[in-house]
């Protein structure tokens, strides 16, 4: 359900910042925000998309970080970003029906799985 979807990314999100997330907190993150821009692309909310472009990066980060052997965390930069992100894509699921958000989601898969030149973060 959507609460439940909403719950999960605002947790990954609480847990990048306490320097406690999981690889899975990483994935809900970037699940959302490749969901996010494929809808700002889409023109539902295109101004989310210089707020996606630093969240890219924060996870990008976080993810070199972590590769290093260290937590997975956010500087307090990376977390505004990502917050922003989480913000605009709720704005962006209440704005659309339920079958255009459906699609946006298939939509975002086919472009995961083509390697399209606008995903950068995917695993």
């Amino acid at each position: 359900s959507l609460n439940e979807l909403r719950k999960r990314e605002y947790l990954a999100v609480e847990a990048f910042r306490t320097g406690k997330a999981t690889k899975d907190d990483w994935r809900s993150l970037a699940d959302m925000l490749n969901l996010c821009e494929t809808m700002a692309l889409g023109g539902i909310g295109p101004e989310a998309l210089e707020a996606c472009g630093r969240a890219q990066e924060a996870l990008g980060n976080a993810q070199q970080r972590y590769k290093a052997g260290k937590s997975l965390g956010f500087t307090g930069p990376e977390l505004t970003a990502m917050r922003e992100v989480y913000e605009y894509h709720d704005l962006q699921r209440q704005s659309v029906s339920r079958s255009e958000y459906e699609r946006a989601i298939q939509t975002t898969a086919n472009r995961i799985r083509s390697a399209h030149p606008s995903v950068k973060v995917c695993v």
